[in-house]
């Protein structure tokens, strides 16, 4: 019976000693996980993330922490998933950097059932809540820059612009910050000299009704 999470996880397990891969990975398919890229070296970390598309990666690490740094770093850059730490020892000092590279969590007993699956719903709970801040900040300056495009094509200031965003997406149903990505793309093509531009393009084009 699984602990915690519902559904099944891919789970990467990336260098360490071959008897912590294996404590690591009983633990896992005890709670129901299918382990994937088990001991993927720093040269093909890379590689085993991008293929194997795991939900969790774990790094074993042994004597050599600034490999097991670099092991991070990889998988952060290549994975579209959490990273743990898998530690004999709790130190704090590479906690710090790990936690700096993007690590999510860390682990030292794996062979507690329940202490695995409660820091692995914790990392994947942390990386949801860190993509769902960084894609709320991206759809911010995607409409900053819209209201920008308007207060200078129009002389509004910021409050207006605003204001113009909000009603256009409100009379065509649409979310604000969709409207401001048509503003973006329409303004593209129109600076690049092109004849037509995106669909929203008429934000462009200020009424009275809108002032």
């Amino acid at each position: 019976m699984m602990l915690g999470m519902a559904r099944k996880l891919r789970v990467l397990i990336a260098d360490g000693p071959v008897a912590r891969h294996d404590e690591v990975t009983s633990t896992l398919k005890s709670l129901g996980h299918e382990v994937v890229g088990v001991g993927a070296p720093l040269e093909a970390v890379g590689h085993a993330t991008a293929v194997e598309l795991p939900d969790v990666a774990l790094v074993i690490v042994g004597d050599n922490s600034e490999e097991a740094l670099e092991l991070i770093h990889s998988i952060v850059q290549e994975a579209a998933c959490p990273v743990m730490a898998i530690l004999d020892v709790q130190d704090r000092a590479f906690i710090d950097r790990a936690a700096r590279l993007g690590i999510f969590a860390y682990i030292a007993h794996t062979d507690d059932r329940e202490e695995m699956q409660s820091s692995m719903d914790i990392a994947l709970q942390r990386f949801a809540e860190y993509h769902a801040l960084e894609g709320a900040f991206g759809r911010r300056a995607v409409t900053e820059r819209a209201k920008g495009i308007l207060m200078e094509r129009h002389a509004l200031d910021e409050q207006q612009a605003f204001r113009l965003l909000r009603e256009h997406a409100r009379r065509t149903n649409r979310k604000v910050v969709d409207v401001a990505a048509s503003i973006l793309e329409s303004h593209q093509l129109l600076s690049k000299g092109e004849e037509s531009a995106a669909p929203g393009g008429d934000l462009l084009t200020r009424t009275d009704e809108d002032a």
